[in-house]
């Protein structure tokens, strides 16, 4: 993660997210085979983030 989770803006989320789901796709394209391993670590890596964000959203005041 580039930023600490204080910082960033939902658009700078998403970005972190996308860049991490293309690393994730660039390291496996030319294979045929993906360890489950590798899958489950790029989507804890998501999920990590989002609920990084739940939990923003949840302490953030309503306007």
């Amino acid at each position: 993660m580039t930023g600490t989770l204080d910082s960033r803006t939902p658009e700078e989320l998403i970005e972190e997210i996308r860049a991490i789901i293309d690393r994730g796709l660039g390291s496996t394209k030319s294979r045929e085979v993906i360890a489950a391993s590798e899958v489950a670590d790029l989507l804890l890596d998501l999920r990590l983030l989002l609920d990084a964000t739940d939990d923003e959203l949840e302490a953030a005041p309503n306007n």
